[in-house]
């Protein structure tokens, strides 16, 4: 297991990776099974090993916003929170696809950052580019109209994932941001005759 560690978190000194590979617990989830849920108390700091992913915020009535995705070599910023201050969770997290979890115990969690410099880079890091996607989420929100916010949000997703076919329905995209699917469909078919999509049954293939 170290060495597939090594190759997921390349930054992790030998040291760090073997304490992982030691203390770690692999959890699989299936597509849409639920990791994290609004209110639950954390216990164990979340490290994506294979798989994707999906955050977000729920309200009252099960509308969902999105806030990023999760990939392999990545960590939960909420998960680093809630654990380290023994705080319930403020969003959700689903596996958008068959995905494979490392769970560390809290107790571990002081430890490691007095112990490893890159354990310790590596949660400040993720800190900070949480921070940053969510500024530019709060951004999107506060000065874009709902065809730059779909723009916005597929462009994302792809830097994100790293392919241009993104395979996303109306719907799903609908709940993501917030709006109606007959919106979403609408604007996918302005974009359509723009030349910066082709649609396709579940799934949109970027051209721009």
């Amino acid at each position: 297991m170290s060495a597939e560690l090594q190759k997921i978190f390349p930054e992790f000194s030998k040291d760090l990776i073997e304490a992982i590979d030691h203390a770690g617990v692999i959890q699989e989830f299936e597509a849409g099974a639920t990791l994290i849920r609004t209110g639950q108390y954390i216990k164990s700091t979340l490290l994506v090993t294979h798989g994707k992913l999906k955050v977000y915020r729920e309200d009252d009535d099960g509308n969902e916003f999105f806030m990023y995705y999760l990939l392999p070599g990545q960590a939960c910023a909420i998960s680093l929170i809630c654990a380290t201050r023994s705080k319930q969770s403020q969003v959700m997290a689903k596996a958008i696809e068959d995905s494979e979890v490392l769970m560390i115990p809290l107790s571990l969690m002081d430890v490691w950052m007095g112990t490893y410099k890159n354990w310790y880079e590596f949660v400040i890091s993720t800190y900070r580019n949480r921070f940053e996607e969510i500024l530019e989420v709060v951004d999107n929100i506060a000065f874009r109209a709902m065809d730059e916010r779909l723009e916005f949000h597929l462009n994302r997703i792809r830097e994100t994932t790293g392919t241009n076919d993104l395979k996303l329905s109306h719907q799903e995209i609908a709940s993501d941001l917030n709006t109606s699917r007959e919106v979403i469909s609408r604007l996918l078919k302005k974009m359509e005759q723009r030349g910066l999509v082709k649609l396709h049954r579940n799934h949109i293939e970027l051209l721009h």
